[in-house]
Formats: structure tokens, C-alpha cells, sequence
């Protein structure tokens, strides 16, 4: 079988103007961020495709069936028999089915996450390093793809100027809330807060709390009953007002994160403040495991009573793994 013979974006002479591409993704916030992250990375204004796909289809994506074409609706369908895009890149095992389909037509394709099955049937795959998946063809990464880096945290900053009015330290709380692999619940919540409870009585300064999707409805209630006397500023939900999370990452003087979240892991490495994670003990299985990795590398510390200043260097992966994307496909 000849391999398939793919242009080179990135050469002097090529021109990028006429590349196209398209983010795919199951409408999930982490994987919509991270399909967008590297497409921005590369330089490429991409499509963004979120993708529907009803059972029995989704319990057997990414494998194929007769009929898969059709799986995603009309759109799509009528997508596949148009001109493909230069890129595809998708995230999750729903994506990964529409990358594959992309790839059978000549489109090159990019997938993030472990599909589960063969990567040979993508172009590259790109899959977290706790998750172990090797091949000729997957590039391994500590974490999550995220846009967090130098500019879009100055960007950040000038979007919530507000946060960076209250009195330093600037603590930021980063909530998630309970899964099949972490028992964060509203003890481990209670815990952390109270660790910070005492570290706000000895040092002073202010808090930012951030909740997300997955944390629980009673987490609301209780963080602004807790918080609503003290200097600082409680996004929970939209009942808050605008998400101020990327001004949370942004003026942080340190940043506390529940462990259920690599997403939300990830994205607070990213930045240059130190990074403490709150019950890293509740996490399991392939959470843990990035959890130990980051604590091996000095990146973050588990949450005390004492929140010390450390070392940081913060975590670029996403430029890192954007730069080996580019190398692969020269190869090519």
C-alpha cells in the first residue's frame, strides 16, 4: 500500500492562507478547548464541528459500520462528500469517528485522546501520558491541550481587571466536583476549606472561586455563604454573572484545584503561579497517576494548611505538542 503523499504546511514556500481545517468535538467543554487549542497552536482558523450522535451510534464510535457515514446527521454527510479540509482534528471517541471517516477521504487527521482502538487509522494520535497508549503514530503529552499561555493570561488580565483589585495573596479555588475516578465531595470540599480557612487567618489576602459544570448545586450555596463576608469574588454558576475563569487563572497568586479535573489541572500548570491540589489522595486510577507525575516533577504540591511559595515553571504542552505535530507531518 502506497502512503499517502501530504503537502507541507509549514515550508517557506507553502501558503497557509489556503489551508483549511475544522475542530471537531462531542460539544464538551474540555474537548471543544482542547481541538481549538491546537488548531490555534498551529496557526490554522478552524471550522469548529461539535457533532451529535445518538445510541446505539455513540456506544460503538469510532468503529465504523455500514451506514456510519450517516451517523451524524445531514450536515456532516453532505460535509463528506464536499472537498475535506487540509485538517481535521478532532476530540473524544465521538470525534474520533468523524476524524476516521475524514481520513478515508484524504484529509489530515489529527486525534486527541485515546480512540480506544487502533491509532494506525488516524494520521496522529495525541492522548495524555497516564493513559499509556504508544505507537509510531501517538504523540504523549502531560495532561491536556489548553490556550493558557503568556498572552492569553495578559489578555485575561485586561478582560477582569476587577480581580486584580483585591488584596494579595489572591488565592484562587478551582472546583470541580465528584466522578467515578475522584471522591470529591462536599467532605473533601469541607477539608479544603478548611485548610484555607486557616491560611486566609494567618496570611491575609483574598479568594477566587471558580466552580464548573460538574459541581454540585449545594457547592454554590455553601461556597458564597462562606465567602460572601470576605474579600473575594464567586463565580458557581450562571446565577454569578459572567465566568470570570480565565481572570481567575490570570491574577492568582496561587491556585488551589480539586483533583477530579486534569482539564482544570492542566490549565492552572499552564500558568506561573504555584499550584496546590486539594485531596490528590481521592483521586484513582489514570487521574492519579497524572496527579503523581506532576508531583514528581515539582509542578504542584498537595493543599496544607501552610500554602508555601515554590519554584514554577509553568507547563507549555500545548506548544510543545504543536511543534512535534509540525515536525511529524514534514516527515511525511
Amino acid at each position: 500500500m502506497i502512503a499517502p503523499c501530504y503537502p507541507d504546511p509549514m515550508s517557506e514556500s507553502a501558503d497557509t492562507a489556503t489551508e483549511t481545517a475544522w475542530a471537531l468535538h462531542d460539544g464538551a467543554a474540555g474537548n471543544h478547548r482542547q481541538a481549538s487549542a491546537l488548531a490555534e497552536a498551529l496557526g490554522l482558523t478552524a471550522r469548529d464541528w461539535p457533532l451529535s450522535l445518538a445510541a446505539p451510534a455513540r456506544w460503538f464510535a469510532p468503529r465504523r459500520w455500514p451506514g456510519s457515514e450517516a451517523a451524524f446527521g445531514a450536515n456532516f454527510s453532505a460535509a463528506l462528500q464536499a472537498p475535506m479540509p487540509t485538517w481535521a482534528i478532532g476530540c473524544g471517541r465521538r470525534a474520533a469517528l468523524a476524524t476516521r471517516l475524514l481520513h478515508a477521504r484524504g484529509a489530515r487527521t489529527v486525534q486527541i485522546l485515546d480512540p480506544r482502538i487502533d491509532p494506525q487509522h488516524w494520521d496522529l494520535v495525541i492522548a495524555p501520558e497516564h493513559d499509556g497508549l504508544r505507537g509510531s503514530n501517538v504523540l504523549s503529552l502531560i495532561g491536556s491541550l489548553n490556550p493558557v499561555d503568556a498572552t492569553w493570561l495578559m489578555n485575561a488580565r485586561m478582560r477582569f481587571p476587577e480581580l486584580g483589585n483585591l488584596p494579595g495573596p489572591r488565592t484562587t479555588i478551582l472546583l470541580g466536583g465528584p466522578t467515578d475516578a475522584v471522591r470529591f465531595d462536599r467532605s473533601a470540599f469541607e477539608v479544603l476549606a478548611s485548610k484555607l480557612e486557616y491560611t486566609l487567618a494567618t496570611e491575609g489576602g483574598s479568594v477566587i472561586v471558580c466552580g464548573s459544570r460538574r459541581t454540585p448545586r449545594e457547592f454554590a450555596e455553601i461556597v458564597r455563604a462562606r465567602y460572601g463576608e470576605s474579600p473575594a469574588a464567586v463565580w458557581m454558576n450562571n446565577d454569578d454573572g459572567e465566568n470570570f475563569y480565565a481572570g481567575a487563572l490570570a491574577w492568582a497568586d496561587r491556585i488551589i484545584v480539586s483533583p477530579d479535573s486534569v482539564n482544570m489541572m492542566s490549565e492552572a500548570c499552564a500558568t506561573s503561579a504555584p499550584v496546590f491540589i486539594a485531596e490528590p489522595n481521592r483521586a484513582t486510577g489514570r487521574v492519579r497517576r497524572f496527579i503523581a507525575s506532576l508531583e514528581a516533577s515539582g509542578r504542584v504540591r498537595a493543599q496544607e494548611r501552610h500554602l508555601g511559595e515554590f519554584p514554577v515553571t509553568p507547563l507549555a504542552e500545548t506548544a510543545r505538542i504543536a511543534a512535534q505535530v509540525r515536525e511529524f507531518f514534514r516527515a511525511r
